[in-house]
């Protein structure tokens, strides 16, 4: 037994070993987040004991560990807003402590002033941070012997804030900047999982008849599940956005010009509303088990309408494989994905038919409300729709070479024509007689009267007049 435990305890020791050599592997990340972090805290450190000696030397790291965020971005704009509401912070202690004194009143006032300002949205997160300087400031204050020590020791907060902050955004940015834009695709892939994982249970079971009450429930219980899942999508598409901006990585300068997320933006959203369209359908289909005695009365659904849970179940499948391929949404290859979706998404379009015309063949009622029949087709004609868009969005896409419009193609099939600018005509060179020259020498084109007649106002003659036409024009020019 004890063989078996060691043996499973080195197996997650190197599967987390496997993990760690992956680049975007979330073991990595979190890894390389710690070692940036304690060193900021150690440098900050350093600085703050070691070189300026200060009174409270914890600020300084405190403030680094806290400067590490999961980009660039985000180490600079909270780096800004600690800094503003520590510094407001501190402000409201000087002002109040030194005109009413260290006091129980004093302490009131300060918090009171303090939490106001931390309301102030300008401060984001970082708004409680004015409190929490505001009474450390008022700990310190009460500390000092004299006016001059207690401005003094207010002042080393607001510093050693500073520089727990610079050094916190320059390890971040310096050491390892972290590039988070395949959060995207990873978005859009657990999305289309989701949607994959669910109509792959729900095809099979559909095909062979009507499912039952219980099975029902868990398709319902299970599509309504995904409201963490989509926050976490939108979440990481925001973080893939934030992590081109002030990047100084070479690869995010540069694709801070060319790479877009709207493509991913508009997938995941089409993505968002499939996954209510299928949470639809597990409804329609549950409602039906609510009533027992209509239960009894549609005991029959096998036979009737097998032809139709047949076909659902058919362009359900249709569904899967499309989702299939967005689960593997890879940009280095997305233009083979673009033309395998577009396929995916015209199979699935002749599916739909395939429900409205057996729909249309057994007759059956699409406006009755006892009936999933209407809710179902509409619903198959929903995610249709969204598997055309998402195909057309990625499709121009890849067509355009980069994610920069998102904007789906015609369809008619045929790729818009593009607007060429033609370049100016070439300048003519009249130089001076040839007599009067001894170096080439260019002078501006004549600005000549237009004569009443001519014959270059000529517009149509043949090939052989045309150049009769040139010669004389040449001519009768030189000639005046």
């Amino acid at each position: 037994m004890s063989d078996t435990a060691t043996r499973e305890k080195w197996e997650r020791v190197a599967d987390w070993g496997r993990r760690l050599r992956r680049p975007e592997s979330s073991a990595r990340r979190s890894l390389l987040l710690i070692l940036k972090s304690a060193l900021a805290a150690t440098v900050s450190w350093f600085v703050s004991y070691e070189l300026m000696d200060a009174t409270s030397p914890a600020f300084a790291p405190f403030s680094a560990v806290l400067m590490v965020q999961v980009t660039v971005y985000q180490s600079v704009v909270q780096s800004l807003r600690y800094v503003g509401a520590v510094a407001a912070g501190v402000a409201v202690q000087a002002v109040l402590g030194l005109s009413a004194g260290p006091d129980l009143v004093t302490f009131a006032l300060v918090a009171l002033v303090a939490l106001v300002i931390s309301r102030w949205r300008l401060l984001g997160a970082q708004g409680s941070q004015v409190a929490t300087a505001a009474f450390f400031a008022f700990a310190t204050y009460t500390g000092a012997s004299s006016d001059t020590d207690q401005v003094k020791e207010l002042g080393q907060i607001v510093l050693l804030v500073l520089i727990g902050s610079a050094v916190g955004v320059g390890v971040n940015v310096l050491i390892a900047p972290p590039l988070r834009y395949r959060s995207a695709e990873w978005g859009i892939r657990a999305l289309a999982q989701e949607i994959h994982d669910l109509l792959d249970t729900m095809a099979p079971e559909l095909g062979e008849g009507a499912p039952d009450a219980d099975t029902t429930q868990g398709w319902r219980d299970r599509a309504d599940r995904t409201g963490t899942l989509i926050s976490q999508s939108r979440e990481g598409l925001r973080t893939a956005r934030e992590s081109l901006r002030l990047n100084p990585h070479p690869w995010a300068r540069r694709r801070r010009g060319t790479l877009t997320f709207e493509a991913y933006d508009r997938t995941m959203e089409a993505l968002v509303r499939m996954i209510s369209q299928v949470t639809a359908i597990t409804r329609s289909l549950d409602l039906q088990h609510q009533d027992e005695k209509q239960q009894e009365e549609e005991s029959g659904p096998d036979r009737d309408y097998a032809p139709f849970l047949r076909a659902y179940a058919t362009f359900l499948s249709s569904v899967v494989d499309f989702t299939e391929i967005l689960a593997t949404l890879d940009e280095d290859h997305l233009r083979d994905q673009a033309g395998r979706l577009d396929e995916a998404a015209d199979g699935l379009e002749r599916c739909r038919r395939e429900v409205v015309r057996t729909t249309e063949d057994r007759g059956l009622s699409l406006t009755d409300p006892t009936e999933p029949y209407g809710v179902l087709v509409v619903e198959a004609t929903r995610l249709s729709e969204e598997c055309r868009y998402t195909a057309d969005v990625l499709g121009n896409s890849a067509e355009n070479g980069s994610r920069s419009s998102g904007l789906p193609l015609p369809r008619c099939g045929t790729r818009p024509a593009r607007r060429f600018r033609l370049p100016p005509p070439p300048r003519r060179e009249l130089r001076a007689p040839r007599w009067t020259r001894r170096s080439p020498l260019i002078l501006p084109r004549p600005r000549l009267p237009a004569p009443v007649w001519s014959p270059c106002r000529a517009t149509s003659s043949p090939r052989w007049m045309s150049r009769w036409r040139r010669h004389f024009c040449r001519s009768f020019r030189t000639r005046r």
